[in-house]
């Protein structure tokens, strides 16, 4: 059992001292915070090979800020994103970086998966040469295994430590976090590179897969189409991002008076080990009421939630049923998406999501969640601010629900010091 941070010694405590992201609607902290307290959306139309036009959150990052236009054409997407996020989050978070041993920090990547877009456009351009293996692209290898997206980081940065992906499906992004912090804690590192990427846009097979369960969103209005917990909602925007935090011992961070936008406070991950897809809301609140218990709160104490929502039927309505049976009685707590925003970043999501949500530690503010036209009653929540945001005062605890395929489950929560 993990202790609630106050029992425990600054070394075991973690804490955020540097955010870098890229999102569908914004390519850094303060202007994606921006973006969501102002009703603005990352989805656009979009066209992929096989499965035609379509909808995506699409990021316009700035690739070559950190990598030669030659680094970013041999590496991948993952890989570039990640390399964005972290070289950013490294710089906000003012570590002296050309003096930081590069053995001593970790880095742990959430990923959905990782190699299908490179084995897809290396087979479509095979094609072209009747398929003749000797064409094949000797970057094949170095993109595709599991580990790129972090691996990229670690050799941009010049990173020596401990490296690996996590894959967790759309619980990675958290999951990232949580396996940052728990290595940190082990003395694996001194400084962890945590979070979760995604290039899901660009492989047509993502589009594919949801659209033959019917799952894949659609709408006239390209940022009206992701609408987590509205009666007419259809399926799921896929979208690309990422972010990565600087992960730090809160006693290393008091050393070099480092700012910190909030502390790990708990944590959780079960499975529900019930369904390939359909989640099972009974093992989602065992695993919010795990994160709690360990954080020694109160559902009460829960200023806002961040849900995983992702606009299916089926998938809003289980997650409320989880959440109702936590947070049913509490009169203080908060209840927002960020997926009605960018879509479902997919790795990325958990980290993502988190991060829109730190700065009501400064401000106060719930952001919405937008394109509720008609709530759907199964979706029913107390506290769900919807359309417009919602000024609270005080914010002391954020819950970040992410949720995935095969049934994995997490929970971050990140407390204000």
């Amino acid at each position: 059992m993990i202790a609630g941070p106050d029992q425990l010694p600054d070394s075991q405590r973690i804490v955020i001292t540097g955010i870098g992201l890229t999102a569908p609607n914004g390519n850094s902290y303060a202007e994606y915070r921006s973006a969501l307290l102002a009703g603005k959306s990352g989805v656009q139309n979009y066209h992929i090979r096989y499965v035609g036009d379509t909808l995506a959150g699409i990021c316009d990052y700035e690739a070559t800020r950190h990598q030669t236009k030659r680094e970013v054409r041999r590496g991948t997407r993952a890989g570039s994103i990640g390399i964005y996020c972290a070289s950013e989050a490294i710089a906000d978070s003012g570590i002296d970086w050309e003096n930081t041993d590069k053995s001593q920090v970790g880095v742990y990547i959430g990923v959905t998966e990782h190699g299908n877009v490179e084995t897809e456009n290396e087979v479509y351009e095979l094609k072209g040469y009747d398929y003749d293996t000797s064409c094949w692209s000797h970057h094949h290898n170095p993109r595709t295994v599991a580990n790129n997206p972090a691996g990229e980081i670690c050799l941009n940065r010049e990173i020596t430590g401990p490296h690996y992906t996590i894959g967790a499906a759309c619980a990675a992004g958290n999951a990232g976090l949580i396996q940052g912090a728990q290595m940190l804690r082990l003395g694996d590192c001194d400084l962890a590179l945590a979070g979760g990427v995604s290039e899901s846009i660009h492989t047509f097979g993502i589009f594919a897969g949801f659209k033959s369960q019917g799952a894949l969103a659609h709408h006239a209005a390209p940022e009206q189409a992701s609408r987590p917990f509205d009666k007419a909602r259809n399926g799921i925007v896929v979208a690309e991002g990422g972010c990565v935090y600087v992960l730090e011992r809160l006693s290393d961070a008091k050393k070099r008076s480092a700012k910190i936008y909030g502390e790990l406070a708990g944590y959780a991950m079960n499975t529900d080990a019930t369904d390939f897809v359909l989640p099972n809301p009974e093992r989602q609140a065992q695993c919010v009421e795990l994160a709690l218990k360990r954080a020694g709160l109160a559902a009460e104490q829960i200023d806002i939630v961040s849900t995983h929502a992702t606009g299916t039927t089926l998938g809003d309505s289980q997650e409320c049923d989880a959440l109702r049976r936590v947070f049913g009685k509490s009169t203080k707590t908060y209840i927002n998406n960020t997926k009605s925003f960018i879509g479902h970043a997919m790795g990325a999501a958990g980290a993502l999501e988190m991060s829109g949500n730190l700065p009501a530690f400064e401000d106060g503010v719930v952001h919405a969640t937008i394109n509720v036209d008609d709530l759907d009653p199964d979706c029913q929540l107390p506290g769900l601010v919807i359309n417009e945001p919602k000024e609270i005062g005080p914010v002391r605890y954020i819950l970040n629900n992410s949720f995935g395929m095969l049934g994995i489950n997490s929970v971050a929560i990140i407390r204000k010091l």
